[in-house]
This record gives C-alpha cells, structure tokens and sequence, in this order.
C-alpha cells in the first residue's frame, strides 16, 4: 500500500495551513502547491482504490484506539469510487482555477486556494469517516469553505449568496447535532458500524425523530429541496471554478452522507421511499425552475438541483440496480456539471449582465468552448451516445424491473424539460448573429483552463462510447453500500485486526 487513507485528509490540511508561509517564499507557490498536492491525492486515492477493488476495504484506526471506540476511516469500493472522484475533481478545479482570471491578486489568490484545499479535505472526510460526529465536524469544515469560496468576489451579491447559504448551514449543523445527541443517549456510541449493529436496540420513536433530523441536517449540502434555497444564489454569484467544485465535489458528499444514513444506520420499515418523495419533489421543482432562468449560471444552478433528485429517486429504489443507477448518474453528474459551469463561465464573462440572451453568436467567437458546453448540455440532457444517456438509461432500466412506471414517465418528462432549456441556450450560441451592442470582446481561455475542459469532455466520449470501462466499478459500489452487514464486519473486526 502506497499511503494511508489518513493523507487524504492530513495532507490537504497541513497544504492549507502552509500556503501563506510558501506565499512569504515565493508568491507563485500559493497557486503550485495546491496544484501538486491534489494532484498526489488523486494518485494516491487511485492506488488505494486498485487496492480495495484486488483485496478488501482498508480500516484505518486513529491514534491505536480501535472502533468502536475510536475514530476510524474506511476506504471501501463506495467510498474509494467517490473519494478519487472527489480529488480528481479537485485537481481539475485547481487546473482551470490556476488563471482563469489575470487580475485576481496574490492575497485573493491565496485565500481561495486555502478554502479550496480544506474543502476538498473535509469532503473526502465526510465519505471516508465511520464516526457520526467526526462527519458532522467534516461537514462544518465543508460549510464555512463554501461561505467563504461563495463570498470570493467583494460585491453585494456575493456576500448575500454567501450570508444564505451561512443561516440555513448554521440551522442543518444545529439539526445534525440534535441527531447526533439522540444516537448518542440511545446507544452509547458515535461509531457508524456499530449504530448500525445495534440499531434495533433504539427506541422506534427516536430513531424515527433521529432519522428527520439527520435528513434535515444533511439535507443541506445534498441540495434536497426546500433545503436549497441557498443553491441557485452560491453557484451564480462564486466564481465559474467554485460552481464546478460544489456541483463535482462538495453534493456528493452530501448525498453520501444522506444515503449511508438511510442504508447503513437506520432500519425503520419505508425509508427508501422517503427517498423517493424527496427526491420528486426536489427534481420537479429544480426543472421547471431551470425553465425559467434568464441567467445561464442560475440555469444551471437549478439543473444541478434537479440532477441530485433524480439520485435520490434511484437510490430510493432500494435495488441494486437502483443503486447502480443512482451512482452512474452521480459519477457522470462529476463530471459533466463541473464542465458547463467552466465552460458557461467563460461564456458568461464576456457578456454584460451575465444574462443567457447575451451569449447570442458567441459561438462564432468562441467556437471551441461553445462546443465543449454543448457536448455537456447533450450529455446532461441523456442524448446518445455521449454517458449521460447509460446513466439514465439505467435508472429507466432499474425502474422497469420495478414496475414503476410514475418513475420512467417522470425521467422521460423532465429530460425532454432539460432538452428545452439547453438547446434554447445552444440555439443561442450558433444560430444568432454575434452583437457586440449587449456583448463584451470575447476573452479567451487560457491553456489550463482548455486543458481542464478537454480532460472533461475526453472522458465524456470516452465513457459514452465504452460504458462497460465503468460499469464494473459501479456494481461493486452498489453491492458495497447495499450490504450492511459486511460493512459492520469490516470495520468491527478489520479494525480490531490492525491493533493487533
């Protein structure tokens, strides 16, 4: 084994720390440190990762006291897929964020690598944890970076985005902790694996309150509605990089948090169908609002509400295949949603006000960018052959197995919904004559930021036309998650073994 899953933590901590310090050296180094460290994360996840899928999941005990008793951090087939994501993902923040503007100084460039590091940090945290609290302090690490990453441009909005987001995350960290305290006085422990070994000794009433309480808590950042009043507001007021780290980092968190919750903690008859609830109504309402967005970051803002919705309606299947299905659209969501926000930022800059109307020909003048979003609105929409079509496809598959039909009516609904508001922004792009009147002189990307948008878009093709290159590994993340009693085993016992 090449490191421990403690690094992935550790190390973009201490970066975080150490990034004003390298500043006093060189300035430069506050934005290549950043650049190498995540860059190491997404090597080591990786090889951790190969590891877990040739052998068993890694329990790494902390400061020798072995669980349930002490913290301990488990890297699974699920946590493993979703933390290489996650410091994939951070790496190609960092690559597009490293010049996407020339203006922005070395005091504002430092703080925002800063946050950008312990969000990145505290988000694997929140997956790779197996102690309830422990998740709850990532979670608030995750919070306070987003405020501060939203706040990032010094203007009134921004800092009314950010204020939003600051009062519902204050009032989900205070929900979560009354979860936790609940578990707590029922059981006597704080330790995931054995909640869940011990979760029928808890009185059903508790657990039940416990349970609104934890969705509540964590409902935030897994952007469930009504709890995402703040969403639409972050994602249009941060910068374009920022947007793409919420939507391909900091909600899949969330949702895992929600979802290991509900899978792994809790045994309470109907859960899966809450999930299913939720998530309608989550879907619906994102959609229909997408629709009406003038704003192309807003518009976006509320697809990326939508797409988490219809997760959770997979995950609310309860099956395998539903799991399979759910974790195929968070793996192409990762990837696909960060590239529209980066390239929908460049798009977005050189206009005025920043309104869909305003990109009109911008096509003509930017021809590559247009075309790698328009891969993204394709893809993201469910067309053939591009990945996001296997994904949905999936989850009408999964459905079908079910006999769910309102689920299948409504997938195909709202994806003829997402049809309608890209291709007005696509026909907006290639089909208008440029007007500098209500345009800006189109600023150009840098190499990094084309490097990161090719990277994207190559695995974009790449998985549309070989879907089977991923599939493997989604199935053994749903039959991770599915199978409780071997996530108990794991960590109780493997855990004990190490002291040992």
């Amino acid at each position: 084994m090449v490191g421990s899953p403690v690094f992935l933590i550790a190390i973009p901590l201490l970066a975080a720390f150490l990034i004003p310090l390298l500043g006093m050296v060189w300035k430069e180094l506050v934005r290549i440190v950043p650049g190498l460290v995540l860059a190491y994360l997404t090597f080591l996840s990786a090889t951790l990762y190969i590891d877990v899928i040739n052998s068993d999941t890694i329990v790494e005990t902390i400061a020798g006291w072995r669980a349930p008793w002490g913290i301990d951090l488990v890297f699974s087939p699920l946590t493993g897929f979703l933390s290489t994501i996650m410091t994939f993902m951070g790496f190609i923040v960092w690559l597009y964020s490293y010049r996407f503007k020339r203006n922005v100084e070395f005091e504002a460039a430092k703080k925002y690598f800063i946050f950008l590091m312990l969000l990145v940090a505290a988000s694997v945290g929140i997956v790779i944890t197996g102690d309830i609290f422990n998740q709850f302090v990532f979670i608030e690490i995750t919070g306070i970076s987003a405020y501060a990453l939203t706040a990032f441009y010094t203007g009134r909005n921004s800092a009314e985005a950010a204020f939003k987001y600051l009062v519902m995350g204050s009032l989900s960290a205070s929900a979560l902790l009354i979860a936790i305290i609940i578990v707590y006085a029922q059981l006597g422990t704080l330790n995931m694996a054995e909640i869940a070994a011990n979760i029928d000794n808890m009185n059903v009433e508790y657990r039940i309150i416990a349970m609104i309480f934890f969705i509540i808590g964590i409902g935030v950042e897994a952007e469930i509605f009504p709890l995402n009043g703040w969403a639409p507001d972050a994602y249009t007021e941060a910068p374009g990089p920022v947007g793409g780290a919420f939507a391909g980092i900091v909600v899949k968190a969330g949702i895992y948090a929600m979802v290991r919750m509900m899978f792994t903690l809790f045994n309470i008859s109907g859960p899966m169908q809450i999930l299913i609830i939720i998530g309608m109504i989550t879907l619906i309402i994102a959609e229909t609002s997408a629709l009406r967005q003038d704003k192309l970051k807003r518009m976006l803002a509320y697809s990326s509400i939508g797409q988490m919705g219809l997760v959770l309606v997979a995950f609310g299947m309860g099956t395998q295949a539903g799991v399979f299905a759910a974790l195929f659209l968070m793996l192409n969501h990762a990837i696909i949603k960060p590239m529209l926000f980066l390239s929908g930022s460049y798009l977005e800059f050189n206009t005025k006000n920043k309104y869909i109307k305003e990109i009109t020909g911008m096509g003509k003048k930017m021809p590559v960018v247009s075309a790698i979003f328009v891969l993204g609105a394709l893809a993201i929409s469910g067309l053939p052959p591009f990945s996001g079509f296997w994904s949905k496809l999936s989850v009408l598959t999964a459905a079908a197995d079910e006999n769910m039909i309102l689920i299948i009516t409504l997938v195909l609904i709202i994806s003829l919904v997402e049809i309608v508001y890209y291709f007005r922004v696509i026909n907006r792009l290639f089909f208008f004559d440029y007007d500098l009147e209500i345009s800006v002189e189109p600023h150009k990307p840098g190499w990094n930021g084309m490097v990161a948008l090719f990277v994207l878009a190559g695995i974009i093709l790449f998985i549309g036309f070989y879907p089977s290159s991923v599939t493997g590994f989604l199935d053994l993340a749903a039959r991770d998650l599915m199978d409780t009693h071997d996530y108990i085993n794991n960590v109780l016992q493997l855990g004990q073994s190490i002291i040992q």
